[in-house]
């Protein structure tokens, strides 16, 4: 039982100590854009069409893609664009909710807009998932396809948006993301002492203010997408999602509604190991060079 625990708790650890500064697989040049007022910053690499990467909740774009080995394997055949969330990483960190919720899904179009792309892949983890189901259904004709990576869809009236109003409750009363902590736990996992939730606790706050972290969560309430405009969707989108990652029933529920989605789900993987998953990164290729326009060209007689 010991062992079990500790290997559930490890895995955690191994997540947000991701979040501090350690050596990335690719070196990659950081770059900066004014977005209608906040400062966000992003990483390029490669050519190809354009696949835009956004990672999750108090994470940043070098633990998500960089370090797990992703932009690498799409840089030969895609253009890479990496961007660091508002409120995380490098980019400007506001403490007003007003300064996040829609403008969360605006940055990665702006940001296109800043590179003169008219449309890309959008591929997202965690919150990067949900900023992505929100921006695929708000700007359709800027998306190439759309991967939901560790995340799914909820019911406008779901209990999830009262745990992100817990969750933001916590920030701001200094006990940081204890109760992502225990929601994130793989089922039949023992749950962590509340030590541990104070040592993991303190690790992430460490890279991250919880004030901007606060403000992210309470924008989330804006980024409510109705059945019927899900249905709607003509997008070619991927779910990739852990098989014991907590948040699959969101998966499972976005299927139910949008029976085209392809699903791939990761063996043995949970919300905080899937990204470095070798299934994650073959899974997300295929699909990109199966919808990338230079596969769907007919070859050239004579050729």
């Amino acid at each position: 039982m010991k062992r079990r625990l500790l290997s559930g708790v490890l895995a955690l650890v191994c997540l947000l100590l991701l979040s501090a500064p350690l050596q990335a697989a690719e070196k990659l040049e950081s770059q900066f854009f004014d977005s209608d007022g906040t400062r966000i910053h992003y990483v390029v690499v490669g050519e190809g069409e354009p696949v835009v990467l956004i990672h999750g909740f108090t994470a940043n774009l070098q633990q998500n893609w960089n370090m797990h080995g992703i932009i690498d394997a799409l840089k030969d055949d895609f253009h890479v664009i990496a961007i660091a969330n508002r409120g995380h990483g490098r980019s400007d960190k506001p403490h007003d909710p007003e300064a996040y919720g829609m403008e969360m899904i605006k940055d990665p179009i702006r940001l296109l807009d800043h590179l003169g792309i008219e449309k890309a892949h959008f591929v997202g983890y965690s919150l990067g998932g949900f900023i992505t189901g929100k921006l695929m259904t708000t700007f359709p004709d800027r998306v190439l396809t759309a991967t939901l990576g560790g995340a799914g869809w909820y019911d406008p009236d779901s209990e999830r948006m009262e745990f992100m109003t817990e969750l933001a409750d916590a920030l701001e009363s200094g006990n940081g993301i204890a109760p992502l902590i225990k929601m994130l736990n793989p089922p039949g996992n023992p749950e962590p002492t509340e030590e541990q939730v104070k040592a993991l606790n303190m690790m992430v706050m460490l890279v991250n203010d919880p004030k901007a972290l606060a403000a992210v969560i309470r924008g989330t309430q804006k980024w409510k997408v109705p059945v019927e405009v899900i249905r709607e969707n003509e997008i070619p989108t991927l779910a990739l999602i852990g098989e014991v990652d907590p948040l699959k029933d969101g998966v499972d529920e976005l299927k139910r509604v949008m029976p085209d989605l392809n699903v791939v789900v990761i063996e043995g993987a949970n919300h905080m190991d899937a990204t470095s998953n070798p299934t994650f990164r073959e899974s997300l290729l295929e699909f990109l060079r199966e919808h990338s326009k230079a596969a769907a060209e007919p070859v050239a007689a004579g050729n």
